[in-house]
């Protein structure tokens, strides 16, 4: 018999479980990063929306005087469109405060569905509720667009636009967070889901260098396209998205089998269901602690029963997703995280180009290395925390470095491009990596919480709670960079490093809780149960 090529012995060195794994792990990336694909496309237009003028007004005043002394039509004429200081209303004065309440539409909007998506997410069906949500998503980004196609100069129009896709855009993190923790268990969650989590860069880089492709040419395209490559990746989710392992016959952990039983031939049958003495089946996750011949392991001390997460266990309210321990000191810690986060994110491209004078392309360009020292940070946030088993202590670490790393940024910005480059990269790492480990591990750490006793409804409302009370920071801290930045940029990044402590107070009690008594601060992620 003739030896299998490598690459079929590459696909069948893994199991049915771990394809269908690495496959819901890489789709619920995409569906998460077309997300942030269509918030960065804002930030990058900022610039286009208004443009300092100063020297090109001049010369339209000199040029209109001299074709009136000789009584012809002026030869320079503005178009329909907008304006030589950027698209009205935005090139007044106030065009500050003005794209500042645009981001705080958004953001508080999103605030306040995320409270609500939650609750309403654990009572749908995630694929169907996602799946609309993305496809509204889509639809809104690019009618954002269509201000530019129609000459629409009514802020109004924009405000609205923006409340309504914030509002659609909650159904995104409670969906593909609990859709990821169904298919994973706690062990290596914080590796797992540090790669994972790095989406949130990558929807960042996609959209900026998609955005900053049209930016001078045809802002509007800068959010049509976005909005289409949502709407899409809707569909994608509709037709691929599995909710949980047992819909599939999978399990929801990593399992270990025997020698005998991981052959090429038998990975990809369907098992059958093991049978207890009493004849009864079992449920796939406790099939996975079986041998494959149904009989049970010498070790019965130690399994896992895991409730089936049907319609007999009632959602968990409001309130008691806030008695979870843990739950409200991470919300008000990633309040403040994400209020520095969300700054750089609408902001950042506007601060580069005005300390180091670049155009608008170069300036979207130069920010996503922002987002590439994130996808590091929240990586090593991930190891060291798996590592260590202590989820606050890493934030709290990071927290720490990050606030001088914002004042040594601020500083050297202004002295060359390479210092900026490498000021980019490490703000980013810092910044990015507590945000990161809160929203995923730290959330489905507190949402398998042991209190809990294994209710399966409670993920996605204590994830929606966490980052609803993050992006309550998100909303405030680009609203506040737009109210501040008159006065200097100076000041934008002091209230940036006093959010960073802020957010590091609220982690105190943990962290001690942490060192005094490994394990306590997330708790386990689902009891044992003794046979």
């Amino acid at each position: 018999m003739a030896q299998l090529p490598p690459g079929i012995r590459f696909i069948v060195s893994f199991s049915r479980d771990q394809w269908y794994r690495a496959f819901v792990f890489i789709l619920t990336f995409l569906l998460y990063a077309s997300f942030h694909l269509s918030r960065k496309p804002i930030s990058i237009v900022k610039g286009e929306l208004h443009k300092y003028c100063t020297a090109s007004n001049e010369a339209e005043v000199r040029l209109n005087g001299q074709s009136q002394k000789t009584g012809d039509t002026p030869a320079h004429q503005l178009p329909d469109n907008g304006t030589n200081c950027g698209w009205a209303p935005f090139d007044q004065d106030n065009y500050q405060q003005l794209l500042g309440a645009l981001d705080y539409a958004f953001l508080c909007a999103y605030a306040v569905g995320m409270y609500l998506s939650g609750i309403i997410g654990e009572r749908l069906p995630v694929r169907y509720y996602l799946t609309c949500g993305m496809l509204a998503s889509g639809a809104f980004t690019a009618l954002f667009g269509f201000g530019y196609f129609y000459s629409i100069h009514s802020f109004g129009f924009y405000v609205v636009t923006q409340i309504i896709n914030g509002l659609v855009q909650t159904t995104g993190w409670p969906s593909v967070v609990t859709c990821l923790s169904n298919w994973f268990g706690k062990g290596r969650r914080g590796l797992i889901m540090g790669v994972w989590n790095s989406h949130t860069s990558v929807g960042n880089i996609l959209g900026s260098l998609i955005a900053g492709y049209w930016v001078s040419t045809c802002w509007g395209l800068s959010f049509i396209v976005p909005g289409a490559v949502v709407a899409a990746m809707g569909l994608v989710c509709f037709l691929f998205l599995i909710e949980h392992p047992r819909d599939i016959a999978c399990s929801s952990s990593l399992a270990v089998h025997p020698k005998g039983y991981e052959n090429g031939t038998h990975r990809f049958r369907l098992q059958k269901q093991i049978l207890t003495e009493e004849n009864k089946p079992l449920d796939p996750e406790t099939q996975c602690l079986l041998l494959s011949d149904g009989k049970r392991s010498g070790h019965q001390n130690h399994v896992v029963v895991l409730p089936d997460g049907g319609s007999g266990v009632a959602a968990i309210s409001f309130m008691g997703a806030l008695k979870i321990p843990g739950v409200v000191e991470f919300s008000l810690c990633l309040l403040f995280a994400k209020l520095v986060s969300y700054t750089f994110l609408f902001w950042l491209p506007l601060y580069i180009t005005n300390v180091d004078h670049l155009d608008v392309k170069k300036a979207g360009e130069l920010s996503t290395l922002f987002d590439v020292g994130g996808i590091f940070g929240g990586i090593l946030a991930g190891v060291i925390s798996d590592r260590l088993e202590k989820r606050a202590s890493t934030c709290g670490l990071m927290l720490l470095l990050a606030a001088p790393t914002l004042y040594v940024f601020s500083a050297v910005s202004r002295i060359g491009l390479e210092a900026t480059i490498v000021m980019l990269l490490l703000s980013g790492a810092l910044v990015s990596g507590p945000y990161a480990l809160i929203t995923t591990a730290v959330s489905a750490d507190l949402g398998t919480h042991k209190s809990l006793k294994g209710n399966s409804h409670a993920l996605a409302t204590v994830t929606a709670i966490i980052d609803g009370t993050g992006s309550v920071g998100a909303a405030l801290g680009p609203l506040l960079a737009g109210l501040i930045s008159p006065s200097g940029w100076h000041n934008v990044f002091s209230m940036l490093m006093l959010a960073d402590a802020c957010a590091l107070l609220f982690l105190v009690r943990l962290i001690h809780k942490e060192l005094c008594c490994p394990g306590s601060a997330t708790g386990d992620q689902i009891p044992f149960k003794e046979h």
